[in-house]
């Protein structure tokens, strides 16, 4: 078995399906790429039992098909500090290594056995849409951050992606949640007929933004009982799934929420980011006190007797309120929406408040909920 590639574009693709690689001590095959050539084609593969990536690309001067495990870190690690150049890949069974020979030199790295490897979760019984790709990214980027760390609850750890289908068109819902705040990023004018929702977990989701590109092109998403499927060209993902049910989000977004608190997004982040440095870590709490067109905004820390306060102007066409957030969610929150302007919609200090863009996005719709904390706890 051996084959030529360029280097610079052969570490760009085993970059793109490394992420899937584990680190996994107990499993050594798990820090290692699959290989698998078929005449000028070679597959590349990683995994860490959950997640499975593989990208197909051609090389030159192949010969002898065959299968073998390539320690990731050690080859990515050699090709990271080559100039580009076409490199010679020389695998030897009976000397169990291969030998990889460029301009300046030669390495020799010990290879595992390919039929260790993990093998990919078959594509049956599934349903499938599209999606553009560039759209699917941003509403990952939108969502993903939400989501919790609680393992004892085990939906909440990933993002719940929901199909719907009615009179109005297709749907996909991207919902992530912590407890303590929600976002959901619709997305609208699809072309599916499905009414289905599964959770796909963080560290998954992350590898399909990493590996998809951020372009207006489709995708396909296919997905079954355990597992979700996504297909770009010649790259290829399957990732299991959360086995859980997610929670009923649509019942705690508020339907009736008659004030709304307008004001510039990055100015409120900028004030927010100067108050972070002086609020209480016990509860990362800012204080929202909004008077007519007024906003001032209050944070302390009693164990160190710092206090901060910055006053800024809005638009409110409520009663006068003072309400509480955590400020570190508050700041995640209004950083990945997009727009100058933001507005925040509010009803009592106990309820929850949703912030969302004032600029409407054509088939797009953000809406991000924080629930509020107790006014000086």
């Amino acid at each position: 078995m051996h084959f030529i590639v360029n280097s610079g574009y052969f570490l760009k693709n085993l970059q793109t399906v490394s992420g899937a690689s584990g680190t996994n001590a107990v499993i050594p095959v798990l820090e290692d790429f699959l290989f698998e050539l078929k005449g000028n084609n070679l597959r590349i593969s990683a995994s860490d039992l959950e997640i499975m990536m593989r990208i197909d690309i051609e090389v030159s001067q192949a010969g002898d098909d065959g299968r073998i495990c390539i320690p990731s870190k050690t080859l990515i690690d050699i090709l990271k500090n080559l100039p580009s150049q076409p490199i010679h890949f020389v695998v030897s069974h009976e000397e169990n290594r291969v030998f990889i020979r460029c301009d300046s030199g030669k390495y020799e790295i010990m290879i595992h056995n390919a039929d260790d490897f993990p093998k990919e979760p078959e594509q049956a019984d599934v349903s499938s849409f599209n999606i553009a790709a560039i759209s699917l990214i941003e509403a990952i980027n939108q969502t993903h951050f939400a989501t919790s760390n609680d393992t004892l609850r085990p939906a909440m750890t990933g993002v719940y992606f929901q199909l719907e289908h009615n009179d109005q068109g297709a749907t996909l819902n991207l919902v992530a949640t912590d407890a303590h705040r929600l976002i959901c990023t619709s997305l609208k004018g699809l072309s599916h007929q499905l009414n289905e929702g599964f959770i796909v977990p963080k560290k998954g989701l992350l590898q399909i933004r990493n590996a998809t590109p951020a372009e207006d092109v489709q995708i396909e998403i296919a997905f079954n009982q355990n597992y979700v499927f996504v297909t770009y060209n010649t790259l290829h993902m399957s990732c299991r799934l959360i086995d859980a049910r997610f929670p009923d989000y649509k019942a705690v977004i508020p339907k009736d929420n008659p004030y709304e608190l307008l004001v510039n997004r990055t100015d409120l982040i900028s004030v927010l980011r100067r108050l972070s440095a002086i609020v209480s870590k016990g509860n990362n709490q800012v204080a929202f006190d909004i008077v007519g067109n007024a906003l001032t905004l209050n944070a302390q820390d009693i164990d160190f007797n710092a206090k901060g306060e910055e006053k800024m102007t809005c638009q409110y066409n409520g009663e006068d309120m003072k309400i509480a957030f955590n400020i570190r969610f508050m700041i995640e929150s209004l950083s990945n929406l997009e727009g100058a302007e933001v507005i925040l919609e509010l009803s009592t200090p106990s309820r929850a408040g949703i912030l969302k863009p004032t600029e409407k996005q054509e088939n797009k719709e953000v809406i991000m909920l924080m629930m509020p904390l107790m006014v000086g706890v």
